[in-house]
């Protein structure tokens, strides 16, 4: 079988009016550019161009919709790709993708040739680990984190996970093992009730307790 050509995107007058913002960012450090007030209107910038894209492309749309802030502003706070994001399954790293160096090819994501539908290393520096499997960004961020302070490196490793991929068992062994080692590991919680089971146990007992108190509600929308 022969291998599609992958041409970049040349983006249009047009669509340079549509994402003003979107098309100043190749990387994050063009994201750590503009001021936290350019920020919202970023973040709507990119849902349309994702919403635009995958309407003729179809992808992973619901997970990636619902990331588009927190991964604004993990690439805005953190210093990538010194410091390094895990992705938990990675079915919700497309924003991830865009302001990683790939907005040009997005047209090409899950098609022969095209970028990886999943973070993948080969791809990007920004791909710090193989995702796909559930449940095990945070032992394989604590493996980096540990590695970090063992050769006194300035890194912070960050592990972004859902609330369904949270009630795995590897999970819990990774934050087990987490209070056993210096490390300065930061995991990310997305619970956003959009695991394809429905959650069961303990854990997600709390969480549901949590967002529901009344106390905590008032905070958050003060």
């Amino acid at each position: 079988m022969l291998q599609q050509e992958v041409l970049p995107i040349t983006l249009s007058s047009e669509a340079e009016a549509k994402y003003p913002l979107l098309d100043r960012i190749e990387y994050p450090q063009d994201l750590r550019r503009l001021s936290p007030e350019e920020l919202p209107q970023l973040c709507a910038e990119i849902r349309s161009f994702m919403l635009e894209a995958l309407s003729v492309n179809p992808g992973h749309l619901g997970a990636n919709l619902g990331a588009v802030e927190i991964t604004v502003a993990m690439h805005y706070v953190f210093d990538t790709p010194q410091d390094r994001i895990v992705w938990d399954v990675g079915h919700q790293a497309y924003v991830h993708k865009i302001l990683t160096g790939r907005k040009h090819a997005f047209h090409t994501l899950r098609k022969w040739g095209g970028l990886a539908g999943f973070p993948t290393p080969t791809e990007s520096e920004y791909d710090t680990f193989s995702a796909g499997h559930a449940s095990n960004s945070i032992s394989a961020a604590l493996g980096m984190a540990v590695a970090t302070a063992l050769k006194h490196e300035d890194r912070r490793v960050v592990a972004f996970i859902g609330d369904g991929a949270m009630s795995g068992g590897m999970a819990f062994e990774g934050l087990n093992n987490a209070s056993s080692f210096p490390n300065n590991l930061l995991v990310i919680l997305n619970d956003n009730n959009m695991s394809i089971d429905h959650n069961v146990g303990g854990l997600n007992k709390h969480m549901v307790n949590l967002l529901t108190n009344p106390t905590y509600n008032s905070m958050r929308y003060d």
